[in-house]
């Protein structure tokens, strides 16, 4: 079933608008027409709905009932360091089928691509484009935010919004994302942190344990940067009970 999404704010009265951008794929491309029934995302909920009307610029859709939705009531928040090259897209687009509910970029002292003032606002753009293409193709009700990148210090001080925060790191020793499960059962918000290709330095570890982040091990061996954050996605959507 083709999956679509209505501008925020538009569903009232059982009545939705499309996006502009998934208004052009609904006529242009699909050549729906009024009648067909069509999935539809909205403020967060999902709904079986059929196309009302539709003309050159502007589809509306008409809510039949609320399906059941699709979000984690884990919300992971992953602070991937910048990767070279597009690493990041992948990782985006996996993150966003994994369930996290948002994905920030962080310029780490090892992170060889740094970006201008002038080109994260264009990166970001891309990104989210790709997340939310990843969100309608794996059936998400909520799109989830790429936010635009930070600094090591930045993120840091970021931490203290979430119930708990984890660091998968090469030298963590004996305190594993099963550990964590079981001392945090109940936890509804979490930080996941990720270097980039060179890892965390010391220093930034540090920095972190202080801010109340803790590393665990993902295991006796090491995981590359595009990796590591999806391993420790999956494992923990799996542990929370979203992946039964």
């Amino acid at each position: 079933m083709h999956r679509f999404y209505a501008e925020p704010g538009s569903l009232r009265d059982g009545m939705a608008r499309l996006s502009p951008e998934d208004t052009a794929h609904a006529l242009k491309i699909l050549r729906l027409a009024p009648g067909d029934t069509v999935e539809l995302f909205s403020d967060g909920g999902r709904y079986l709905a059929e196309i009302a009307d539709a003309v050159r610029d502007a589809v509306r859709v008409r809510v039949l009932e609320e399906l059941p939705t699709t979000e984690p009531r884990l919300r992971v928040t992953l602070f991937q360091g910048l990767p070279k090259a597009d690493k990041l897209e992948l990782i985006v687009q996996k993150a966003v089928e994994l369930g996290a509910e948002a994905v920030v970029p962080v310029a780490m002292e090892r992170s060889v691509v740094r970006l201008t003032p002038e080109s994260a606002p264009r990166k970001r753009d891309r990104w989210q484009k790709i997340a939310r293409e990843a969100c309608k193709q794996s059936g998400r009700c909520a799109e989830p935010t790429v936010g635009l990148p930070v600094t090591a210090a930045e993120l840091a001080r970021e931490l203290s919004r979430f119930d708990a925060a984890v660091v998968p790191w090469e030298d963590a020793r004996g305190y594993s994302l099963n550990a964590f499960h079981t001392e945090h059962p109940d936890i509804r918000t979490l930080a996941v942190v990720i270097g980039p290709e060179g890892g965390i330095t010391p220093a930034e570890i540090e920095a972190l344990q202080t801010a109340g982040c803790r590393p665990v091990t993902l295991g006796p061996r090491i995981l590359r940067t595009e990796t590591a954050g999806l391993a420790a996605l999956s494992a923990l959507m799996c542990l929370y009970g979203e992946m039964m």
